[in-house]
Protein backbone atom coordinates (compact mmCIF):
# COMPACT_ATOMS: atom_id res chain seq x y z
CA UNK A 1 0.00 0.00 0.00
CA UNK A 2 1.30 3.45 -0.91
CA UNK A 3 1.01 6.32 1.56
CA UNK A 4 1.42 10.06 0.95
CA UNK A 5 4.98 11.31 1.31
CA UNK A 6 4.21 14.88 2.38
CA UNK A 7 4.51 13.89 6.06
CA UNK A 8 7.55 11.66 5.60
CA UNK A 9 10.06 14.19 6.91
CA UNK A 10 8.15 15.06 10.07
CA UNK A 11 9.98 14.06 13.25
CA UNK A 12 8.32 11.76 15.76
CA UNK A 13 6.11 13.63 18.19
CA UNK A 14 7.93 14.90 21.27
CA UNK A 15 6.36 12.71 23.97
CA UNK A 16 6.92 9.30 22.33
CA UNK A 17 10.53 10.41 21.78
CA UNK A 18 10.83 11.24 25.46
CA UNK A 19 9.42 7.85 26.50
CA UNK A 20 12.00 6.14 24.31
CA UNK A 21 14.79 8.33 25.71
CA UNK A 22 13.95 7.39 29.30
CA UNK A 23 12.82 3.81 28.72
CA UNK A 24 15.99 2.21 30.13
CA UNK A 25 16.09 4.32 33.31
CA UNK A 26 14.39 3.79 36.64
CA UNK A 27 13.43 7.09 38.28
CA UNK A 28 15.65 8.03 41.19
CA UNK A 29 13.27 8.40 44.10
CA UNK A 30 13.69 8.28 47.84
CA UNK A 31 11.16 6.24 49.87
CA UNK A 32 7.79 7.97 49.82
CA UNK A 33 8.61 10.18 46.84
CA UNK A 34 6.65 10.17 43.59
CA UNK A 35 7.82 11.06 40.08
CA UNK A 36 7.37 14.68 39.08
CA UNK A 37 6.22 15.06 35.47
CA UNK A 38 6.96 18.59 34.24
CA UNK A 39 6.72 17.86 30.52
CA UNK A 40 3.24 18.46 29.20
CA UNK A 41 1.49 21.83 29.27
CA UNK A 42 -1.66 20.54 30.92
CA UNK A 43 -2.94 23.03 33.51
CA UNK A 44 -3.58 21.54 36.94
CA UNK A 45 -5.19 24.48 38.71
CA UNK A 46 -8.85 24.04 39.66
CA UNK A 47 -11.36 24.59 36.90
CA UNK A 48 -14.03 27.28 37.49
CA UNK A 49 -16.80 26.43 39.92
CA UNK A 50 -19.53 27.12 37.37
CA UNK A 51 -18.47 24.40 34.93
CA UNK A 52 -20.38 21.52 36.54
CA UNK A 53 -23.68 23.36 37.09
CA UNK A 54 -23.70 24.87 33.59
CA UNK A 55 -22.94 21.50 32.02
CA UNK A 56 -25.66 19.81 34.10
CA UNK A 57 -28.24 22.46 33.21
CA UNK A 58 -27.57 22.03 29.49
CA UNK A 59 -27.09 18.25 29.38
CA UNK A 60 -30.27 17.71 27.35
CA UNK A 61 -28.73 19.68 24.50
CA UNK A 62 -26.50 16.73 23.67
CA UNK A 63 -29.61 15.59 21.80
CA UNK A 64 -29.25 18.43 19.28
CA UNK A 65 -26.84 19.04 16.44
CA UNK A 66 -24.82 22.13 17.36
CA UNK A 67 -24.36 25.08 14.99
CA UNK A 68 -21.21 24.75 12.90
CA UNK A 69 -19.70 28.16 13.58
CA UNK A 70 -20.82 28.42 17.20
CA UNK A 71 -24.05 29.28 18.98
CA UNK A 72 -24.99 32.98 18.79
CA UNK A 73 -24.73 33.31 22.59
CA UNK A 74 -21.20 31.90 22.59
CA UNK A 75 -20.09 34.13 19.73
CA UNK A 76 -21.51 37.10 21.64
CA UNK A 77 -19.59 36.09 24.78
CA UNK A 78 -16.35 35.82 22.80
CA UNK A 79 -16.99 39.19 21.18
CA UNK A 80 -17.57 40.65 24.63
CA UNK A 81 -14.25 39.29 25.86
CA UNK A 82 -12.44 40.68 22.82
CA UNK A 83 -13.94 44.08 23.58
CA UNK A 84 -12.94 43.98 27.25
CA UNK A 85 -9.48 42.54 26.67
CA UNK A 86 -8.40 44.11 23.36
CA UNK A 87 -10.91 46.94 22.75
CA UNK A 88 -11.97 45.13 19.56
CA UNK A 89 -15.43 45.41 18.05
CA UNK A 90 -15.85 42.06 16.29
CA UNK A 91 -19.11 41.02 14.64
CA UNK A 92 -20.18 37.35 14.74
CA UNK A 93 -19.27 36.78 11.08
CA UNK A 94 -15.63 37.44 12.01
CA UNK A 95 -15.62 34.66 14.63
CA UNK A 96 -15.59 30.89 14.60
CA UNK A 97 -15.66 28.44 17.50
CA UNK A 98 -12.99 25.73 17.50
CA UNK A 99 -12.24 22.38 19.10
CA UNK A 100 -9.24 23.99 20.76
CA UNK A 101 -6.65 26.09 18.96
CA UNK A 102 -4.84 23.09 17.47
CA UNK A 103 -7.80 22.41 15.16
CA UNK A 104 -7.88 26.00 14.05
CA UNK A 105 -4.14 26.42 13.55
CA UNK A 106 -4.12 23.35 11.28
CA UNK A 107 -7.38 23.81 9.38
CA UNK A 108 -6.81 27.51 8.80
CA UNK A 109 -3.82 26.58 6.64
CA UNK A 110 -5.99 24.14 4.67
CA UNK A 111 -8.63 26.81 4.16
CA UNK A 112 -6.42 29.84 3.48
CA UNK A 113 -3.07 28.78 1.99
CA UNK A 114 -3.09 29.13 -1.82
CA UNK A 115 -1.67 26.45 -4.11
CA UNK A 116 0.90 28.95 -5.36
CA UNK A 117 2.08 32.43 -4.46
CA UNK A 118 3.28 34.74 -7.21
CA UNK A 119 3.61 31.72 -9.48
CA UNK A 120 5.76 29.77 -7.03
CA UNK A 121 5.28 27.14 -4.35
CA UNK A 122 4.08 28.97 -1.21
CA UNK A 123 6.21 29.26 1.91
CA UNK A 124 4.99 29.13 5.51
CA UNK A 125 7.11 30.78 8.21
CA UNK A 126 7.51 28.81 11.44
CA UNK A 127 9.28 29.97 14.62
CA UNK A 128 12.01 27.56 15.71
CA UNK A 129 11.38 26.16 18.40
CA UNK A 130 7.69 25.79 17.63
CA UNK A 131 4.36 24.12 18.38
CA UNK A 132 4.46 21.04 16.16
CA UNK A 133 1.11 21.62 14.43
CA UNK A 134 2.60 24.54 12.49
CA UNK A 135 4.99 22.25 10.60
CA UNK A 136 2.30 19.61 10.03
CA UNK A 137 -0.01 22.24 8.55
CA UNK A 138 2.71 23.37 6.15
CA UNK A 139 3.25 19.78 5.02
CA UNK A 140 -0.48 19.22 4.56
CA UNK A 141 -0.82 22.12 2.12
CA UNK A 142 2.42 21.26 0.26
CA UNK A 143 4.07 24.52 1.27
CA UNK A 144 7.75 25.02 2.05
CA UNK A 145 8.19 25.39 5.82
CA UNK A 146 10.81 28.00 6.64
CA UNK A 147 12.09 27.56 10.18
CA UNK A 148 13.23 30.86 11.69
CA UNK A 149 15.49 30.82 14.76
CA UNK A 150 13.79 32.18 17.88
CA UNK A 151 16.76 32.24 20.22
CA UNK A 152 18.16 34.49 22.95
CA UNK A 153 20.02 36.34 20.18
CA UNK A 154 16.70 37.26 18.52
CA UNK A 155 14.85 37.94 21.77
CA UNK A 156 13.35 34.40 21.56
CA UNK A 157 11.06 35.59 18.77
CA UNK A 158 11.65 35.11 15.03
CA UNK A 159 13.12 37.97 12.99
CA UNK A 160 10.77 37.83 10.00
CA UNK A 161 12.11 41.05 8.49
CA UNK A 162 15.61 39.55 8.14
CA UNK A 163 14.38 37.23 5.37
CA UNK A 164 15.22 37.82 1.74
CA UNK A 165 12.47 39.89 0.04
CA UNK A 166 12.18 37.30 -2.73
CA UNK A 167 11.34 34.66 -0.14
CA UNK A 168 8.88 36.97 1.60
CA UNK A 169 7.10 37.46 -1.73
CA UNK A 170 6.14 33.78 -1.77
CA UNK A 171 5.16 33.59 1.90
CA UNK A 172 1.48 32.75 2.36
CA UNK A 173 1.33 32.41 6.15
CA UNK A 174 3.54 33.37 9.09
CA UNK A 175 2.87 31.62 12.39
CA UNK A 176 3.53 33.52 15.60
CA UNK A 177 3.04 32.40 19.21
CA UNK A 178 3.02 35.11 21.89
CA UNK A 179 3.67 34.52 24.72
CA UNK A 180 5.93 32.01 23.06
CA UNK A 181 5.86 28.27 23.63
CA UNK A 182 8.39 27.25 24.90
CA UNK A 183 10.45 30.37 25.66
CA UNK A 184 7.83 32.58 27.32
CA UNK A 185 8.85 35.63 25.26
CA UNK A 186 6.25 38.27 24.50
CA UNK A 187 5.83 40.19 21.23
CA UNK A 188 5.36 43.86 22.08
CA UNK A 189 3.34 46.38 20.08
CA UNK A 190 6.32 47.59 18.04
CA UNK A 191 7.20 44.02 17.06
CA UNK A 192 3.61 43.31 15.99
CA UNK A 193 3.34 46.57 14.03
CA UNK A 194 6.49 45.70 12.10
CA UNK A 195 5.19 42.21 11.36
CA UNK A 196 1.78 43.46 10.19
CA UNK A 197 3.44 46.05 7.95
CA UNK A 198 5.67 43.31 6.51
CA UNK A 199 2.63 41.11 5.86
CA UNK A 200 0.92 43.97 4.04
CA UNK A 201 4.02 44.74 1.97
CA UNK A 202 4.50 41.12 0.91
CA UNK A 203 0.85 40.04 0.95
CA UNK A 204 0.74 37.22 3.49
CA UNK A 205 -1.40 36.26 6.51
CA UNK A 206 -0.34 36.14 10.15
CA UNK A 207 -1.70 33.24 12.21
CA UNK A 208 -1.38 34.54 15.76
CA UNK A 209 -1.44 31.75 18.36
CA UNK A 210 -2.41 33.53 21.60
CA UNK A 211 -3.46 30.60 23.76
CA UNK A 212 -1.08 31.71 26.57
CA UNK A 213 -2.12 35.36 26.40
CA UNK A 214 -3.92 35.41 29.78
CA UNK A 215 -0.95 34.07 31.75
CA UNK A 216 1.64 36.80 32.16
CA UNK A 217 3.96 38.40 34.67
CA UNK A 218 2.96 42.08 34.86
CA UNK A 219 1.58 43.53 31.63
CA UNK A 220 -0.95 41.80 29.38
CA UNK A 221 0.52 41.04 25.96
CA UNK A 222 -0.96 42.96 23.04
CA UNK A 223 -3.00 41.00 20.54
CA UNK A 224 -1.96 40.84 16.91
CA UNK A 225 -5.50 41.32 15.62
CA UNK A 226 -5.97 44.40 17.79
CA UNK A 227 -2.71 45.90 16.53
CA UNK A 228 -3.59 45.13 12.91
CA UNK A 229 -7.05 46.65 13.37
CA UNK A 230 -5.56 49.85 14.78
CA UNK A 231 -3.32 49.97 11.70
CA UNK A 232 -6.36 49.62 9.43
CA UNK A 233 -5.28 46.11 8.34
CA UNK A 234 -7.53 43.65 10.22
CA UNK A 235 -7.60 41.19 7.33
CA UNK A 236 -3.88 40.49 7.75
CA UNK A 237 -4.35 38.52 10.99
CA UNK A 238 -6.24 35.45 12.11
CA UNK A 239 -5.93 35.13 15.88
CA UNK A 240 -6.51 31.96 17.89
CA UNK A 241 -7.25 31.55 21.59
CA UNK A 242 -8.81 28.95 23.86
CA UNK A 243 -10.01 28.13 27.35
CA UNK A 244 -7.38 25.46 28.00
CA UNK A 245 -4.85 27.71 29.72
CA UNK A 246 -6.97 30.77 30.59
CA UNK A 247 -9.68 28.75 32.36
CA UNK A 248 -7.88 25.46 33.20
CA UNK A 249 -10.15 23.56 30.82
CA UNK A 250 -7.83 21.65 28.46
CA UNK A 251 -10.25 18.72 28.21
CA UNK A 252 -13.14 20.96 27.14
CA UNK A 253 -11.43 21.42 23.74
CA UNK A 254 -12.92 24.85 23.22
CA UNK A 255 -11.37 27.84 21.49
CA UNK A 256 -12.02 30.34 18.75
CA UNK A 257 -10.58 32.07 15.72
CA UNK A 258 -11.12 35.74 14.91
CA UNK A 259 -10.13 37.57 11.76
CA UNK A 260 -11.38 39.17 8.57
CA UNK A 261 -14.78 38.20 7.19
CA UNK A 262 -13.37 36.57 4.06
CA UNK A 263 -10.87 34.48 6.01
CA UNK A 264 -13.39 33.30 8.59
CA UNK A 265 -15.92 32.51 5.84
CA UNK A 266 -13.39 30.19 4.18
CA UNK A 267 -12.62 28.51 7.49
CA UNK A 268 -16.33 28.05 8.24
CA UNK A 269 -16.86 26.55 4.80
CA UNK A 270 -14.15 23.95 5.37
CA UNK A 271 -15.52 23.18 8.84
CA UNK A 272 -19.00 22.57 7.40
CA UNK A 273 -17.64 19.68 5.32
CA UNK A 274 -14.68 18.35 7.29
CA UNK A 275 -14.93 19.45 10.90
CA UNK A 276 -16.90 18.73 14.02
CA UNK A 277 -18.70 21.55 15.83
CA UNK A 278 -18.63 21.69 19.62
CA UNK A 279 -21.54 20.00 21.42
CA UNK A 280 -23.99 22.54 22.80
CA UNK A 281 -23.32 21.77 26.49
CA UNK A 282 -19.64 22.45 25.82
CA UNK A 283 -20.61 25.69 24.13
CA UNK A 284 -22.71 26.73 27.15
CA UNK A 285 -19.77 26.17 29.49
CA UNK A 286 -17.55 28.09 27.07
CA UNK A 287 -20.03 30.95 27.00
CA UNK A 288 -19.90 31.18 30.80
CA UNK A 289 -16.10 31.04 30.82
CA UNK A 290 -15.57 33.81 28.25
CA UNK A 291 -18.12 35.94 30.10
CA UNK A 292 -16.26 35.73 33.42
CA UNK A 293 -12.83 37.30 34.02
CA UNK A 294 -12.54 36.78 37.77
CA UNK A 295 -11.50 33.13 37.55
CA UNK A 296 -8.87 33.99 34.91
CA UNK A 297 -7.45 36.73 37.16
CA UNK A 298 -7.22 34.29 40.07
CA UNK A 299 -5.56 31.70 37.84
CA UNK A 300 -2.97 34.23 36.64
CA UNK A 301 -2.09 35.12 40.22
CA UNK A 302 -1.23 31.47 40.91
CA UNK A 303 1.21 31.44 38.01
CA UNK A 304 2.77 34.72 39.10
CA UNK A 305 3.65 33.10 42.44
CA UNK A 306 5.46 30.35 40.53
CA UNK A 307 7.30 32.91 38.38
CA UNK A 308 8.75 34.35 41.58
CA UNK A 309 9.72 30.89 42.82
CA UNK A 310 11.55 30.19 39.56
CA UNK A 311 13.31 33.56 39.64
CA UNK A 312 14.51 32.92 43.18
CA UNK A 313 15.81 29.43 42.42
CA UNK A 314 17.40 30.12 39.03
CA UNK A 315 18.00 33.87 39.10
CA UNK A 316 21.79 33.58 39.36
CA UNK A 317 22.13 30.85 36.71
CA UNK A 318 23.99 32.18 33.63
CA UNK A 319 21.58 32.35 30.71
CA UNK A 320 18.41 32.18 32.80
CA UNK A 321 15.75 34.51 31.42
CA UNK A 322 12.66 35.26 33.52
CA UNK A 323 9.64 34.41 31.40
CA UNK A 324 7.24 37.16 30.36
CA UNK A 325 4.21 34.92 29.93
CA UNK A 326 2.92 31.39 29.60
CA UNK A 327 3.89 28.63 32.01
CA UNK A 328 7.06 27.10 30.60
CA UNK A 329 10.62 27.58 31.80
CA UNK A 330 13.18 27.37 28.97
CA UNK A 331 16.29 26.51 30.92
CA UNK A 332 19.80 26.52 29.43
CA UNK A 333 21.76 23.26 29.71
CA UNK A 334 24.72 21.75 27.90
CA UNK A 335 22.61 19.07 26.22
CA UNK A 336 18.85 18.73 26.63
CA UNK A 337 18.64 14.98 26.19
CA UNK A 338 21.49 14.32 28.62
CA UNK A 339 19.88 16.67 31.16
CA UNK A 340 16.50 14.92 30.81
CA UNK A 341 18.07 11.51 31.42
CA UNK A 342 20.06 12.77 34.40
CA UNK A 343 17.01 14.37 36.01
CA UNK A 344 14.93 11.21 35.63
CA UNK A 345 17.70 8.97 36.93
CA UNK A 346 18.77 11.12 39.88
CA UNK A 347 15.61 12.98 40.89
CA UNK A 348 12.58 11.29 39.30
CA UNK A 349 11.82 14.50 37.40
CA UNK A 350 10.64 14.43 33.78
CA UNK A 351 11.38 17.42 31.56
CA UNK A 352 11.31 17.78 27.79
CA UNK A 353 14.54 18.17 25.81
CA UNK A 354 14.38 21.40 23.83
CA UNK A 355 15.55 19.69 20.65
CA UNK A 356 12.24 17.80 20.55
CA UNK A 357 10.44 21.12 20.00
CA UNK A 358 12.82 22.39 17.32
CA UNK A 359 14.03 21.57 13.83
CA UNK A 360 17.69 21.33 12.90
CA UNK A 361 18.56 23.86 10.17
CA UNK A 362 22.00 23.64 8.55
CA UNK A 363 22.95 21.13 11.22
CA UNK A 364 21.99 23.39 14.12
CA UNK A 365 19.04 22.64 16.37
CA UNK A 366 18.29 25.80 18.40
CA UNK A 367 16.62 23.79 21.17
CA UNK A 368 19.48 21.39 21.81
CA UNK A 369 20.93 23.40 24.70
CA UNK A 370 17.64 23.78 26.58
CA UNK A 371 15.01 21.88 28.53
CA UNK A 372 11.35 22.83 28.79
CA UNK A 373 9.81 22.71 32.26
CA UNK A 374 6.06 23.11 32.72
CA UNK A 375 5.01 25.12 35.78
CA UNK A 376 1.61 23.45 36.00
CA UNK A 377 1.75 21.91 39.48
CA UNK A 378 0.87 23.91 42.59
CA UNK A 379 3.39 26.27 44.18
CA UNK A 380 4.68 23.85 46.81
CA UNK A 381 5.20 21.03 44.31
CA UNK A 382 6.80 23.46 41.89
CA UNK A 383 9.26 24.73 44.50
CA UNK A 384 10.21 21.18 45.49
CA UNK A 385 10.72 20.10 41.88
CA UNK A 386 12.68 23.18 40.83
CA UNK A 387 14.92 22.98 43.89
CA UNK A 388 15.76 19.37 43.09
CA UNK A 389 16.24 20.24 39.42
CA UNK A 390 18.73 22.96 40.27
CA UNK A 391 20.64 20.62 42.56
CA UNK A 392 21.01 17.98 39.84
CA UNK A 393 21.74 20.18 36.84
CA UNK A 394 23.25 23.40 38.10
CA UNK A 395 24.87 22.60 41.44
CA UNK A 396 26.59 19.47 40.06
CA UNK A 397 25.22 17.35 42.88
CA UNK A 398 24.62 13.62 42.63
CA UNK A 399 21.88 13.61 45.26
CA UNK A 400 18.89 15.60 44.04
CA UNK A 401 17.55 15.75 47.59
CA UNK A 402 20.71 17.37 49.03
Amino acid sequence: MTFPQRFANLPEYAFPRLRALLSDIQPGLAPGESPMVLTIGEPRHPMPDFVGPVMADSIAQFAKYPPNEGAPELLAAIAGWLQRRHALDVTPDRLMVLNGTREGLFNAALALCPENKNGQRPAILVPNPFYQVYAVAAAAVNADPVFLPATPETGNLPDYAALDPDLLDRVAIAYLCSPANPQGAMADRDYLERLVALAERHDFLIFSDECYSEIYRDTPPPGALAVATQMGLPDRVVMFNSLSKRSNLPGLRSGFAAGGRAQIAKMRQLRSFAGAPLPLPVQRVSQAAWSDDAHADANRALYQVKYRIADRIFGNIPGYLPIDGGFFLWLPVEDGEAAARKLWEQAGIQVLPGAYLSRAVDGNNPGRGFIRVALVADADQTETALTRLRAVIYDDMTDARG
